[in-house]
Protein backbone atom coordinates (compact mmCIF):
# COMPACT_ATOMS: atom_id res chain seq x y z
CA UNK A 1 0.00 0.00 0.00
CA UNK A 2 1.39 3.30 -0.56
CA UNK A 3 1.93 6.09 1.99
CA UNK A 4 0.97 8.98 0.02
CA UNK A 5 -0.98 8.82 -3.68
CA UNK A 6 -1.82 12.05 -5.72
CA UNK A 7 -3.72 11.34 -8.54
CA UNK A 8 -4.93 14.09 -11.48
CA UNK A 9 -4.85 17.07 -8.75
CA UNK A 10 -5.58 20.42 -9.92
CA UNK A 11 -5.22 23.91 -8.14
CA UNK A 12 -5.56 27.43 -9.18
CA UNK A 13 -5.44 30.61 -8.02
CA UNK A 14 -7.80 33.11 -9.89
CA UNK A 15 -7.32 32.16 -13.68
CA UNK A 16 -3.52 30.87 -12.88
CA UNK A 17 -2.95 27.50 -12.83
CA UNK A 18 -0.73 26.47 -10.33
CA UNK A 19 -1.02 22.59 -10.43
CA UNK A 20 -1.80 20.90 -13.41
CA UNK A 21 -3.15 17.44 -13.22
CA UNK A 22 -0.66 16.25 -11.04
CA UNK A 23 -0.24 12.40 -10.45
CA UNK A 24 2.52 10.47 -8.21
CA UNK A 25 2.68 7.93 -5.16
CA UNK A 26 5.28 7.53 -2.09
CA UNK A 27 6.17 3.93 -0.77
CA UNK A 28 7.05 3.40 3.14
CA UNK A 29 10.68 4.77 3.90
CA UNK A 30 11.04 6.05 0.28
CA UNK A 31 12.59 9.51 -0.13
CA UNK A 32 11.09 11.86 -2.97
CA UNK A 33 13.21 14.78 -3.88
CA UNK A 34 10.98 17.90 -5.80
CA UNK A 35 13.02 20.03 -7.78
CA UNK A 36 11.92 23.13 -10.26
CA UNK A 37 11.94 26.45 -10.68
CA UNK A 38 10.63 29.19 -9.04
CA UNK A 39 6.73 29.18 -9.33
CA UNK A 40 6.80 26.08 -10.97
CA UNK A 41 3.96 24.61 -7.95
CA UNK A 42 6.14 22.42 -5.60
CA UNK A 43 5.42 24.57 -2.69
CA UNK A 44 1.71 24.88 -3.72
CA UNK A 45 1.40 21.11 -3.79
CA UNK A 46 3.13 20.67 -0.30
CA UNK A 47 0.31 22.69 1.04
CA UNK A 48 -2.68 20.88 -0.70
CA UNK A 49 -1.32 17.91 0.68
CA UNK A 50 -1.18 19.04 4.08
CA UNK A 51 -4.62 20.66 4.32
CA UNK A 52 -2.96 24.28 3.74
CA UNK A 53 -4.74 25.11 0.60
CA UNK A 54 -7.92 23.67 -0.67
CA UNK A 55 -7.61 21.15 -4.03
CA UNK A 56 -9.84 22.08 -7.11
CA UNK A 57 -9.65 18.89 -8.40
CA UNK A 58 -8.41 15.52 -8.31
CA UNK A 59 -7.54 12.76 -5.10
CA UNK A 60 -5.49 12.78 -2.02
CA UNK A 61 -4.96 9.15 -0.06
CA UNK A 62 -2.79 8.94 2.76
CA UNK A 63 -2.04 5.39 4.58
CA UNK A 64 -4.70 4.40 2.63
CA UNK A 65 -7.35 6.78 4.13
CA UNK A 66 -8.55 9.35 0.88
CA UNK A 67 -8.41 12.69 2.54
CA UNK A 68 -9.87 14.23 -0.48
CA UNK A 69 -11.92 12.84 -4.00
CA UNK A 70 -13.33 14.07 -6.76
CA UNK A 71 -17.32 12.14 -7.60
CA UNK A 72 -19.06 13.66 -10.79
CA UNK A 73 -16.63 17.00 -11.14
CA UNK A 74 -16.95 17.89 -7.71
CA UNK A 75 -14.46 18.00 -4.99
CA UNK A 76 -15.54 16.33 -2.15
CA UNK A 77 -13.22 16.04 1.27
CA UNK A 78 -13.33 13.53 4.05
CA UNK A 79 -15.32 14.12 7.16
CA UNK A 80 -14.07 17.12 9.59
CA UNK A 81 -12.58 13.99 12.08
CA UNK A 82 -11.20 12.42 9.05
CA UNK A 83 -9.16 14.91 8.38
CA UNK A 84 -8.10 15.52 11.40
CA UNK A 85 -6.82 12.35 11.81
CA UNK A 86 -5.20 11.73 8.26
CA UNK A 87 -3.58 15.54 9.00
CA UNK A 88 -1.89 14.17 11.61
CA UNK A 89 -0.47 11.55 9.58
CA UNK A 90 2.01 14.16 8.08
CA UNK A 91 4.42 16.72 9.48
CA UNK A 92 5.70 19.95 8.03
CA UNK A 93 8.62 21.63 8.07
CA UNK A 94 8.41 25.54 6.35
CA UNK A 95 11.81 27.05 5.21
CA UNK A 96 11.20 30.14 7.66
CA UNK A 97 11.08 27.86 11.13
CA UNK A 98 7.95 29.06 12.51
CA UNK A 99 8.33 28.45 15.86
CA UNK A 100 6.68 30.17 18.62
CA UNK A 101 8.66 32.61 19.46
CA UNK A 102 7.28 33.44 23.15
CA UNK A 103 8.04 29.31 23.95
CA UNK A 104 10.69 27.63 24.88
CA UNK A 105 12.28 25.12 22.24
CA UNK A 106 10.77 22.49 24.60
CA UNK A 107 7.34 23.68 25.06
CA UNK A 108 7.67 24.80 21.15
CA UNK A 109 7.98 20.91 20.54
CA UNK A 110 5.65 19.39 23.50
CA UNK A 111 3.05 21.67 22.47
CA UNK A 112 1.55 19.70 20.07
CA UNK A 113 2.00 16.28 21.23
CA UNK A 114 0.25 17.68 24.85
CA UNK A 115 -3.00 19.63 23.07
CA UNK A 116 -3.29 18.17 20.03
CA UNK A 117 -2.81 14.06 20.88
CA UNK A 118 -3.21 14.27 24.34
CA UNK A 119 0.27 12.69 25.23
CA UNK A 120 1.06 12.91 28.99
CA UNK A 121 2.88 16.41 29.31
CA UNK A 122 6.04 14.14 30.79
CA UNK A 123 6.44 11.30 28.24
CA UNK A 124 6.08 14.18 25.57
CA UNK A 125 9.11 16.29 27.38
CA UNK A 126 10.76 12.68 27.30
CA UNK A 127 10.32 12.48 23.75
CA UNK A 128 11.33 16.07 23.05
CA UNK A 129 14.58 15.39 24.89
CA UNK A 130 15.53 12.52 22.89
CA UNK A 131 14.99 14.37 19.48
CA UNK A 132 16.73 17.15 20.76
CA UNK A 133 19.70 15.40 21.80
CA UNK A 134 19.25 13.75 17.82
CA UNK A 135 19.43 16.76 16.68
CA UNK A 136 22.30 17.84 18.62
CA UNK A 137 20.90 20.69 20.53
CA UNK A 138 20.35 18.51 24.18
CA UNK A 139 21.28 22.20 25.74
CA UNK A 140 18.97 24.34 23.99
CA UNK A 141 15.66 22.97 25.79
CA UNK A 142 15.29 26.21 27.65
CA UNK A 143 16.59 28.84 25.05
CA UNK A 144 13.96 30.61 22.88
CA UNK A 145 14.14 30.88 19.59
CA UNK A 146 15.51 33.86 19.21
CA UNK A 147 18.52 32.83 21.00
CA UNK A 148 18.93 29.89 18.29
CA UNK A 149 20.63 30.45 14.91
CA UNK A 150 18.80 29.58 11.48
CA UNK A 151 20.41 26.14 12.19
CA UNK A 152 19.47 25.41 15.44
CA UNK A 153 16.01 27.06 14.48
CA UNK A 154 15.29 24.60 11.57
CA UNK A 155 16.38 22.00 13.11
CA UNK A 156 14.05 22.69 16.50
CA UNK A 157 11.81 22.93 13.84
CA UNK A 158 12.28 19.16 12.03
CA UNK A 159 11.94 18.12 16.14
CA UNK A 160 8.54 19.36 16.07
CA UNK A 161 7.37 17.72 13.37
CA UNK A 162 8.49 14.84 14.53
CA UNK A 163 7.45 14.44 18.29
CA UNK A 164 3.88 14.00 16.49
CA UNK A 165 5.30 10.94 15.14
CA UNK A 166 4.14 11.98 10.99
CA UNK A 167 4.14 8.76 8.71
CA UNK A 168 5.31 11.40 6.26
CA UNK A 169 7.58 14.53 6.53
CA UNK A 170 7.52 17.26 4.39
CA UNK A 171 9.85 20.00 3.61
CA UNK A 172 9.44 22.88 2.05
CA UNK A 173 12.94 24.20 0.68
CA UNK A 174 14.39 23.59 4.67
CA UNK A 175 17.69 25.19 3.07
CA UNK A 176 16.26 28.60 1.51
CA UNK A 177 16.69 30.69 4.79
CA UNK A 178 19.96 29.32 5.75
CA UNK A 179 23.51 31.04 4.66
CA UNK A 180 25.58 28.43 3.44
CA UNK A 181 27.29 27.77 6.60
CA UNK A 182 24.30 26.46 8.33
CA UNK A 183 22.56 24.65 5.50
CA UNK A 184 25.38 21.60 5.71
CA UNK A 185 23.65 21.25 9.41
CA UNK A 186 19.76 20.69 7.95
CA UNK A 187 21.26 17.96 4.99
CA UNK A 188 22.96 16.02 8.13
CA UNK A 189 19.92 16.02 9.94
CA UNK A 190 17.65 14.99 6.91
CA UNK A 191 20.24 12.92 5.33
CA UNK A 192 20.35 10.57 9.21
CA UNK A 193 16.38 10.82 8.65
CA UNK A 194 16.50 9.11 5.30
CA UNK A 195 18.96 6.04 6.83
CA UNK A 196 16.34 5.52 9.03
CA UNK A 197 13.87 4.91 6.42
CA UNK A 198 11.75 8.22 7.39
CA UNK A 199 9.59 8.23 4.60
CA UNK A 200 10.29 12.36 3.09
CA UNK A 201 8.95 14.25 0.29
CA UNK A 202 11.36 17.12 0.26
CA UNK A 203 11.35 20.02 -2.27
CA UNK A 204 14.59 21.62 -2.45
CA UNK A 205 17.33 23.66 -4.18
CA UNK A 206 20.17 21.95 -3.12
CA UNK A 207 20.47 19.55 -6.35
CA UNK A 208 23.34 17.45 -5.00
CA UNK A 209 21.79 16.78 -2.15
CA UNK A 210 18.66 15.33 -4.06
CA UNK A 211 20.39 13.55 -5.69
CA UNK A 212 22.48 12.02 -3.17
CA UNK A 213 19.61 11.32 -0.74
CA UNK A 214 16.61 10.56 -2.70
CA UNK A 215 15.18 7.71 -4.21
CA UNK A 216 12.95 9.39 -6.46
CA UNK A 217 13.26 13.12 -8.27
CA UNK A 218 10.60 14.96 -9.94
CA UNK A 219 10.73 17.67 -11.82
CA UNK A 220 8.18 20.15 -12.16
CA UNK A 221 8.04 23.40 -14.00
CA UNK A 222 4.47 25.31 -15.13
CA UNK A 223 2.11 22.96 -12.38
CA UNK A 224 2.85 19.59 -14.17
CA UNK A 225 5.48 16.86 -13.62
CA UNK A 226 7.80 17.80 -16.93
CA UNK A 227 9.99 14.51 -15.61
CA UNK A 228 10.54 12.04 -12.98
CA UNK A 229 12.50 9.00 -11.71
CA UNK A 230 15.63 7.28 -10.03
CA UNK A 231 18.16 10.41 -9.22
CA UNK A 232 21.33 9.37 -11.59
CA UNK A 233 18.00 8.50 -14.43
CA UNK A 234 16.70 12.08 -13.98
CA UNK A 235 20.43 13.92 -13.79
CA UNK A 236 21.31 12.27 -16.85
CA UNK A 237 18.34 12.85 -18.57
CA UNK A 238 17.60 13.32 -22.68
CA UNK A 239 14.44 15.27 -21.77
CA UNK A 240 15.89 19.15 -23.08
CA UNK A 241 13.83 20.82 -20.56
CA UNK A 242 15.31 18.83 -17.55
CA UNK A 243 18.99 19.49 -18.67
CA UNK A 244 18.63 22.47 -19.51
CA UNK A 245 17.74 23.61 -15.88
CA UNK A 246 20.29 20.84 -14.47
CA UNK A 247 23.17 22.83 -16.60
CA UNK A 248 21.91 25.80 -14.31
CA UNK A 249 23.66 24.23 -11.37
CA UNK A 250 25.75 22.20 -12.61
CA UNK A 251 27.42 20.22 -16.01
CA UNK A 252 25.42 17.12 -16.32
Amino acid sequence: MNVLSVENLRKSFGDLEVIQDISFSLEHGEVLAIIGPSGSGKSTLLRCINLLEEVDGGKISICGEEMVSEVDGKVQYAPKEQLRAIRLKTGLVFQNYHLFPHFSVLRNITEAPVHVSNVPPAQAEKTAHELLDKMGLAEKADAYPCQLSGGQAQRVSIARAMAMHPEILFFDEPTSALDPELTGEILKVIKELAAEKMTMVIVTHEMAFAREVADRVIFMEHGVIVDQGPPEALFHSENPRTRAFLGNYYRI
